[in-house]
């Protein structure tokens, strides 16, 4: 199973901003009672409703993984099945986060996704289900696909958290890797190749290094713009429909500083078109996301105005 491979098993769409938002008092009592179980740390679940759902399951799911659980809580199998995602959501507390729809309250949620029977177990990753256990598994099925699923998406996730380990042993300021003060002399020197050959190297060995991911983010832009005639790409936008024009711009805006304007760009382009120029919109705007810190506020706003254009 690879990214390339997940299919969207239903449609998100029409599936926020709609009705008042409902309290999960039953589900949130649940939750105490598994954390006393668990040594009093609550497990990491959500309750999601119609009013919540594109903050909470769409802009989350953006930046890290979401198992959306459908589900009637008042159905006393249905609530086994849910202590049981918990105990595994606790076990994985901050590699993915549990989010659950009472189907009988949230109907639009449901309809939005074409739910035929609950409780369903959905995956979502950057907007968009990419897998789904329908019904009740078993929790050594459970595993297994779960096992899966964080293979399959090993390289965009957190790697998971080493028992035992003292942050305050870490030093505080690690030593400069070589290969990072090698793309930064590359770049000095207007080598672009050795610059990427040198961050390639470094996510080789190291696949989670911010250095190197915003290093080669950058680099993509720097590439992508060198050979383009900015007079030309103005006259081009002329053209609402050339889109690769608008992503062009995007980039030439991010080089010059202005990052919520190539923002806004490229939502819009979400927002009005559909098919493969829709989610192409949408990829590059995420690879400009990686050109900055993942804490930069920029991101957070796009990916806020990217949920709404989205869904």
């Amino acid at each position: 199973m690879s990214p390339a491979d997940f299919t969207r098993p239903g449609s998100l769409y029409g599936a926020v901003d709609l009705g008042a938002r409902k309290q999960a008092l039953e589900a949130q009592a649940r939750r105490e009672s598994a954390a006393q179980e668990t040594g009093g740390v609550p497990a990491p679940v959500i309750d999601v409703d119609d009013a919540n759902f594109a903050t909470e399951v769409v802009e989350r799911s953006m930046n890290s993984l979401v198992l959306l659980e459908l589900t009637v809580t008042r159905a006393e199998q249905a609530k086994q099945y849910s202590l049981l995602l918990e105990k595994l959501a606790a076990e994985n507390a901050g590699r993915w986060t549990l989010a659950r729809v009472d189907v009988e309250i949230n109907q639009q949620i449901a309809q939005a996704l074409r739910v035929q029977n609950v409780p369903a177990l959905y995956a979502i990753f950057q907007g968009q289900p990419v897998a789904v256990v329908p019904g009740i598994a078993t929790e050594p099925q459970l595993r297994d696909w779960l096992s899966q699923l964080m293979e399959a998406l090993a390289q965009y996730l957190p790697p998971p958290t080493e028992e035992g380990q003292d942050q305050q042993e870490q030093p505080q300021e690690p030593p400069v890797d070589p290969d990072v003060l090698a793309a930064e002399q590359a770049v000095d020197a207007g080598d672009l190749d050795g610059a990427v050959a040198a961050y390639e190297r470094l996510l080789a060995r190291s696949p989670n290094n911010q250095d190197a991911k915003l290093g080669l983010a950058g680099l993509g832009l720097i590439r992508r713009t060198q050979d383009v005639d900015p007079a030309d790409l103005q006259s081009r936008l002329a053209d609402p429909a050339d889109i690769e024009a608008q992503l062009l711009a995007a980039d030439f805006e991010m080089l010059s500083g202005e990052v919520d304007r190539a923002f806004d760009r490229l939502v819009d382009v979400v927002r009005r078109t559909s098919g493969a120029e829709r989610d192409g919109a949408r990829v590059h705007l995420l690879g400009l996301f990686d050109t900055l810190p993942g804490d930069d506020p920029s991101i957070a706003r796009a990916r806020r105005n990217l949920a709404s254009a989205l869904f």
